[in-house]
């Protein structure tokens, strides 16, 4: 669905009333992320009823997803190569 990215998912923040979750995600082996991010959004009413099925027992809401790109493993990735030199 997403080419061939790797997609990992780094943090999620829920409201405590379960409304929306706020999705962070590390995309790799992507040419653009931003363009993959773009084609997760759009994925999301599917993305939210694949996690309905999966966990609707679970739990009485499944919470609106937003999805937002992580930078925090560029950023560790870049100081690394920094303190390489």
């Amino acid at each position: 669905m997403f080419g061939h990215a790797m997609i990992t998912v780094t943090k999620v923040h829920v409201t405590s009333d379960l409304s929306i979750a706020k999705v962070y995600l590390s995309l790799f082996t992507t040419a653009d992320k931003n363009d993959t991010l773009k084609l997760i959004k759009f994925h999301t009413k599917e993305i939210r009823f694949k996690l309905g099925q999966r966990i609707g027992k679970q739990v009485r809401v499944i919470p609106d997803l937003q999805f937002y790109l992580d930078y925090s493993l560029d950023y560790i990735e870049k100081i690394e190569k920094l303190l390489d030199k």
